[in-house]
């Protein structure tokens, strides 16, 4: 054995060599951290300098900095707001539901571009539904078929997502479960929305049996594991649905092209949607016969017979489905929307419709920017009132007597509010200047 000396030697010598590894390792640390630092701010001011930058006012994507590649154009895209008097800022970008009066990019320079990209229902945010505040932005991607960008079958995957029969089930076997489940269902827990429409289908359950599995209406439970909002794409979620003959397809807000997956789902399912939103919907249905639509003007009870009348009748009942079993989409309009779209639904092989917004915008910029290299004017682009637009909530259903039995006042009061808000805002805007909030209420409440 060594001398206890000896032992203590190596030690001391060991301990002494670890000492000197890491203070050199520091020194290398200390030396390498300004030179990464230095390193990453050239390469980001040399992506600032070379590229366009395009600014998320609203930070719907998070990212501090991106390269973005939009065909041969590049673009450098951040949700930091710094960049705002950057001098190769070319465009901001807002998400309609944040856009907010209290921040706000100004002043806004000539070469300053605002593109809007909202594809929610007006309630989110009814301001933007009025002529003095979208047309003050150039680019959108909205739910109208006329903005820059439509967005209209955004809940729609693609043509083959309708033609599957995947959860079509015979009828025969539906109208044994009619012996257990009504006729009709209904999945909503957003309640009393500006469509009113929990007080229509209160009404038509007086007169026709609805199965009402979501918190609006509630009758029927769910099993535990598809109560939350994000079940509502399971399979045994769709499994549940594919039993019924129809399907109420209610949407929030009526306006042309607002479309959602109330209406998509059930044609998904094979079962037989009854349709009430968009007044243009007959554009975008896969044929002339595949939905019921509901007449707001006529009183629930007939809606009841008609249903009750397909219900038994197996061959009118069957005319709504004969599309789906021969899988025949006779609608061009929707079938050269979804071939023609630059964008996809969860689908990898395809740019997202929020990719596709960015490169519409920083594919224009380049272009103004290649017409400056040839002398040429720039191209300007505006919003027109077309491309967000919608109706104010209807009046009160005929059968609706009483004023407590709808909200639909209160949707109508905040519309009209949103009007003078628009117009209030609009006027600042062109002002081009930063301003308060008690500077906007101010002008929101001048005659």
């Amino acid at each position: 054995m060594w001398p206890v000396s000896v032992k203590k030697r190596c030690a001391f010598c060991f301990c002494a060599c670890a000492f000197v590894f890491l203070i050199m390792t520091f020194q290398v640390i200390e030396q390498l951290g300004p030179f990464e630092q230095n390193t990453l701010r050239q390469q980001v001011t040399h992506v600032q300098v070379q590229y366009p930058v395009i600014v998320w006012w609203s930070p719907l994507t998070g990212e501090l900095g991106r390269l973005g590649e939009c065909g041969q154009n590049r673009c450098f895209f951040t949700v930091n707001k710094s960049y705002h008097s950057h001098p190769q800022t070319k465009a901001f970008l807002f998400y309609g539901t944040d856009f907010s009066i209290e921040s706000l990019p100004l002043p806004r320079h000539e070469q300053h571009q605002w593109a809007l990209f909202h594809e929610e229902s007006p309630k989110n945010n009814y301001k933007l539904f009025h002529e003095p505040l979208i047309t003050l932005f150039n680019h959108t991607a909205t739910f109208s078929r006329r903005s820059h960008l439509p967005l209209t079958t955004q809940h729609l995957e693609a043509l083959s997502a309708l033609g599957t029969q995947t959860h079509l089930l015979p009828l025969s076997y539906k109208n044994q479960l009619r012996r257990t489940l009504a006729p009709v269902a209904y999945v909503q827990s957003d309640c009393v929305p500006p469509s009113d429409r929990d007080v229509y289908i209160q009404e038509l359950m007086k007169h026709i049996q609805v199965d009402s599995y979501g918190q609006c209406l509630h009758n029927k439970d769910l099993p535990p594991h598809l109560r939350d909002s994000t079940a509502m794409d399971d399979h045994d979620f769709y499994q549940i649905l594919a039993q019924y003959k129809f399907i109420l397809a209610f949407e929030n807000a009526v306006c042309d092209d607002y479309i959602t997956e109330k209406l998509w789902r059930p044609l998904k399912l094979g079962v037989v949607p009854v349709y009430y939103g968009a007044p243009n919907v007959r554009m975008w249905l896969p044929d002339n016969r595949s939905a019921v639509m509901v007449n707001p003007n006529e009183p629930p009870k007939k809606l009841a017979q008609y249903l009750k009348r397909l219900d038994e009748n197996d061959g009118e009942y069957l005319k709504y489905l004969e599309w789906k079993q021969k899988r025949e989409i006779s609608n061009v309009n929707l079938v050269t929307e979804l071939k023609e779209r630059p964008w996809g639904v969860q689908d990898l092989g395809q740019d997202s419709f929020i990719d596709a917004f960015e490169c519409m915008v920083c594919n224009r910029v380049w272009e103004n920017i290649h017409r400056r290299e040839k002398k040429l004017p720039s191209k300007v682009w505006r919003a027109e009132e077309s491309h967000l637009t919608c109706p104010p909530p209807p009046e009160l259903f005929e059968f609706a007597v009483s004023a407590s039995s709808s909200l639909r006042q209160i949707w109508r009061a905040s519309y009209e509010q949103s009007r003078r808000e628009a117009r209030a805002l609009g006027l600042m805007l062109r002002r081009n200047t930063n301003f308060t909030v008690t500077q906007f209420w101010r002008e929101v409440f001048t005659d």
